[in-house]
């Protein structure tokens, strides 16, 4: 690590002061009210949405039941107030929980987190929407199930990541995607007055409605208990491979049918892959290990690192930025990149665990005193965007073949996305009307952020060049709970059935109670999700089209990608540079 010079030692002091005064454990409520239930703000986990704005609402409902919540809705809808959807921990990066204005209603399912029965000789599991997933899946392993896949974090409740289509990695079966294990829901919408203004919809698996519903992107209502397929509970057993990337462009479509729950991290810095050699076992295999990579941490640690990380950013070299990546990719690597053996340690591969332990983790949802997650809003530690895409499976040669080409001019650029580089999942074509159109490989990409508003990042070009290579040139989706506004701008034309989500979202909610700006920014319904303006481009609300999109008083400019030249990026030309043209 770096040495800290006198002025950030001194804010790190102070900062640290703060903390043992307040404690910080455990995450906070994402909505915040200042009169009571009334007068609200709500935000991420991360404390900030793409355009940096206060979301403000009128009131917050906690409802803990079915029938509460139904009442919360109808109170809603009788008074013509838009309402949206509050999470425990809110880990949607795009305004999806923004009603809009200020005389909106917040209805958080924080306390709709009950196992509502378990059915072992069906398989099957019913939860409100407001369950963990952390809870959920302890909760089947108890019952000796298992839900066969998840996304890799578990602080998401099941309404939330069905909301989003969030997923894990696996071609096999289903797919990775949870909502492909959804038999049935129940969700809480609008209805005339003669029917109270509110009305529960029970949606059966053969009701083409819950194509609809399982991702949703909450425009259809509160999602208030999901029937989940589960499966025996059954081990598995995880590898990782370190590989050079020559064979890349062949092995990346051809892994994910080799083994049940890969996935890849391309650190292209060094021409090096991580592949995750990773398949289910008997039970009868030894073995009790445990992911635990999303486990809380110091917060001095946090903020040192944010210290480092701001330093590098404003006067470091390449050279300095990809020796700290390398060493803290060694670290990750020594220590199993956060899988243990025993619950405890990490001795050697293969980890062999129950899927419960393996699938998913998040024990800084726990941390105690001030330890904390990682991107805690309440200190000022890492603070990254998270973007996330999905490229169909039948261009991903293409694709990487692309990514090496823009790689090869400049290396060292890519040490901007830190220890996991281009991190890809896999995801099969879904049957949700808002999913995955068809088979393809989700590419996660994570990168310094400004606490600043329109400061420029270290090669941001080439990481806006890569997204825009993969968004445009290769017919990608973003993720409806990650990436930038620009990222979404259009992207609806891209799922063929958007046009019968639509017509669901019309029947189910036709004054929009539960539509905002933003939902039908994306949807395609009214406007556009870019914002176009001074440092637009600075701040991912838009692709540049004009150097004022971009911070031409600090030497950045609108310029042509590389190597996908229809691209349009914020280069830097040099300080004080004046363009005549």
């Amino acid at each position: 690590m770096a040495t800290m010079e006198g002025p950030q030692i001194l804010l790190v002091l102070l900062v640290l002061t703060q903390i043992s005064l307040t404690g910080c454990s455990p995450p906070r409520d994402p909505v915040a009210c200042i009169d009571g239930t009334s007068n609200c703000t709500i935000s991420n986990a991360y404390g900030s949405f793409p355009d940096r704005s206060i979301c403000r609402a009128a009131s917050v409902a906690y409802p803990r039941s079915e029938q509460e919540l139904v009442a919360a809705v109808a109170a809603a809808v009788a008074a013509k107030r838009k309402v949206k959807v509050a999470t425990r921990y809110s880990h949607s990066f795009p305004k999806l929980a923004c009603p809009g204005g200020s005389d909106g209603t917040i209805i958080s399912t924080q306390w709709l987190n009950r196992t509502v029965r378990i059915d072992a000789e069906k398989q099957l599991m019913t939860v409100e929407g407001g369950m963990v997933l952390r809870d959920l899946i302890y909760a089947a392993a108890g019952a000796g199930l298992a839900l066969p896949h998840s996304p890799y974090w578990y602080g998401l409740t099941i309404g939330g990541l069905l909301g989003t289509g969030a997923h894990g990695s696996s071609l096999w079966g289903k797919g990775g995607a949870v909502h492909e294990y959804v038999m049935g829901l129940r969700i809480v919408t609008p209805a005339p007055a003669s029917q109270g203004f509110a009305t529960v919809r029970d949606l059966g698996i053969d009701d083409p409605d819950l194509n609809a519903a399982k991702v949703s992107i909450g425009v259809l209502g509160v999602i208030s208990q999901v029937t989940l397929a589960l499966q025996p509970l059954f081990k598995r057993s995880v590898s990782m491979v370190n590989c050079d990337e020559s064979d890349l462009a062949e092995q990346v479509a051809a892994w994910g049918h080799l083994h049940e729950f890969a996935n890849i991290s391309w650190l292209l810095y060094d021409g090096k892959v991580v592949y995750r050699q990773d398949d289910r076992v008997d039970v009868s295999v030894p073995g009790n290990g445990l992911d635990d990579g999303l486990r809380p941490y110091p917060a001095a640690e946090l903020i040192a690192e944010r210290v480092q990380d701001e330093r590098l950013e404003a006067n470091g070299s390449d050279a300095a930025r990809c020796s700290a990546v390398r060493m803290a990719a060694a670290q990750m690597e020594a220590l199993g990149y956060g899988l243990t053996n025993d619950g405890v340690s990490f001795t050697g591969y293969p980890v062999v665990g129950y899927q419960h332990r393996i699938q998913a983790s998040g024990r800084c949802l726990d941390g105690a005193g001030d330890d904390v997650c990682p991107w805690d809003p309440r200190i000022r530690g890492p603070f990254y965007y998270d973007s996330g895409f999905s490229v169909p499976l039948s261009r991903v040669p293409e694709f990487v073949a692309d990514v090496q080409r823009l790689r090869d001019l400049n290396p060292q650029a890519f040490c901007v996305l830190g220890t996991l580089g281009v991190f890809m999942r896999y995801v099969k074509a879904s049957t949700a009307y808002l999913g995955k159109p068809e088979d393809c490989i989700d590419v996660d990409l994570l990168y310094y952020r400004s606490y600043e508003s329109g400061t420029p990042r270290a090669h941001a070009d080439v990481i806006d060049e890569l997204e825009q290579m993969a968004l445009l040139k290769y017919g990608g989706v973003p993720h409806w709970g990650k990436s930038r506004n620009y990222a979404f701008d259009g992207a609806i034309a891209k799922f063929p059935r958007a046009s019968e989500f639509r017509k669901v979202r019309d029947r189910y909610d036709p004054e929009g109670i539960f539509s905002s700006e933003w939902s039908d920014q994306v949807l395609g319904i009214k406007g556009s999700p870019s914002i176009v303006g001074k440092g637009c481009a600075i701040e991912g609300l838009c692709v540049c089209s004009d150097d004022s999109h971009c911070a031409p008083e600090k030497g950045y400019l609108c310029r042509p990608g590389k190597v996908y030249p229809e691209a349009r990026v914020c280069a830097f030309v040099g300080e004080g540079f004046v363009d005549v043209l």
